[in-house]
């Protein structure tokens, strides 16, 4: 059982910038990969970017060039640095983490937080 506990959502203006962490209760470096992910009201859920245990990062179109995913092995944490935010990613991001033991594959969410870019 992998718990993930997300943080740091709040409101911004566009243009602004916000950093979200996500802390989990195991080793992040036992942890297959780590990602976030967003669903904004009326939308599907939307890959953001994601983390390999190797640390090799990949990042949805939308996104790429503005948001950086990074890891504190110390913390067991995960974030998301996010700038120049725009209107259009007002979400709510979760928190993923892909954990595979004894040859079985887990999916673990965190709850979620709410990013709201306005004016």
């Amino acid at each position: 059982q992998v718990q993930l506990v997300e943080s740091g959502g709040g409101l911004v203006q566009p243009g602004g910038s916000l950093r979200l962490s996500c802390a989990a209760s195991i080793s992040i470096f036992s942890i297959n990969n780590m990602g976030w992910y967003r669903r904004a009201p009326g939308n599907q859920r939307e890959l953001v970017g994601y983390i390999t245990s190797s640390g090799n990062t990949n990042y949805g179109d939308s996104v790429k060039g503005r948001f950086t995913i990074s890891r504190d092995s110390s913390k067991n944490t995960m974030y998301l640095q996010m700038n120049s935010l725009k209107a259009e990613d007002t979400a709510l991001y979760y928190c993923h983490a892909g954990y595979s033991t004894h040859g079985v594959w887990y999916d673990y969410w965190g709850q979620g937080t709410q990013v709201t870019v306005s004016s």
